[in-house]
């Protein structure tokens, strides 16, 4: 693969956006940034404030906050 390919191939991948179909498509590429979104979103909803995970039992489960004590924001 010459250069200029692999440098026009770098561009392309670093200008992709999410797209809904990404949960469908199988590449890697769509694959990650399908994951990403999904992290984001839970993130997202579920907040700041003593999150929790939602188990599919319906127990909650606290997320820990460890190296985070003693630090400003």
């Amino acid at each position: 693969m010459d250069k200029k390919k692999t440098n026009n191939d770098s561009l392309n991948v670093a200008g992709r956006i999410y797209e809904v179909e990404d949960y469908k498509r199988e590449d890697t590429l769509s694959s990650g940034l399908a994951k990403t979104h999904e992290q984001v979103s839970d993130t997202f909803t579920e907040g700041e404030i003593q999150p929790v995970i939602d188990d599919v039992n319906g127990k909650d489960i606290k997320v820990k906050r460890e190296g985070l004590e003693g630090e400003s924001h």
